[in-house]
């Protein structure tokens, strides 16, 4: 578990979890700083910056390739990609035409701003329209980190069972999409319904729409809507961002 976000942090009333929740919120603050920081970046380049969560194994970067090539002749894109190890993910990206930094986390379980901010200057953000941020595999860590995106997206699996919204509701609660990826299972899934997920949302008090989507059909034309509508808010008028240090490594494009 990661040591500088809290994940590895038990109830106890001893001084020293005291002394470290402290620190925790010390570091949360600074995070928020750079990303405020990032944000005024991206504002100033006119670009939409987009955080996807999800579990490992979701679909996250199945859906940028399906993405990419539906937008790549309409948007400039790039994607900063984010695991613990290797850069297999980067390299899927790249294969699409697409510029990808790969940001290798080591142990922490999640992305920071101060990451983003040092990917960021590897990309030409003022050439740019969309700019992707793939999270690390995690629904719990990524959606208490502001990396200074413009809206958070959550992927929920069919296989991941139609619970994970109750699960893990801290995640669900700070999203401003939900998309139910790998719907062509679902004829051998006959355990998982998604109309309960977008129920278990609602019970969040969370208005933000629930899609379907299936991206290795290529049937994800509800999400290039929602990412269309996105951006001809983007084109007319400046963004407004809705809120709800482990050692690392910054590949280069």
């Amino acid at each position: 578990m990661c040591e500088t976000c809290g994940c590895a942090v038990t109830d106890s009333s001893s001084h020293s979890h005291d002394n470290t929740i402290e620190v925790l919120a010390s570091l949360k603050a600074d995070n928020d700083l750079t990303a405020a920081h990032n944000r005024a970046h991206f504002n100033a380049a006119g670009v939409l910056v987009i955080n996807l969560m999800s579990s490992p194994g979701a679909g996250k970067t199945s859906l940028l390739e399906a993405t990419i090539e539906a937008l790549a002749s309409r948007c400039k894109i790039a994607v900063i990609e984010g695991d613990l190890e290797t850069e297999n993910d980067a390299e899927r990206i790249r294969a699409k035409g697409v510029p990808a930094v790969q940001i290798t986390t080591g142990s922490a379980c999640h992305l920071d701003a101060h990451m983003i901010h040092h990917a960021i200057h590897s990309l030409p953000l003022e050439d740019l329209d969309l700019l992707f941020i793939e999270n690390v595999g995690n629904l719990v860590c990524p959606a208490s980190f502001d990396l200074g995106q413009h809206a958070n997206v959550a992927l929920l699996s069919t296989p991941e069972g139609d619970d994970k919204p109750q699960k893990y509701p801290v995640m669900f609660r700070a999203v401003d999409l939900v998309l139910i990826t790998k719907t062509d299972l679902l004829p051998v899934l006959d355990d998982f319904d998604c109309d309960a997920v977008a129920d278990h949302v609602k019970q969040l008090a969370n208005p933000a729409p629930v899609l379907r989507l299936s991206a290795k059909h290529g049937d994800i034309a509800p999400w290039l809507d929602w990412l269309e509508d996105k951006l001809a808010t983007r084109r007319q008028k400046p963004f407004t961002f809705v809120a709800h240090h482990h050692h690392h490594t910054i590949k280069p494009v």
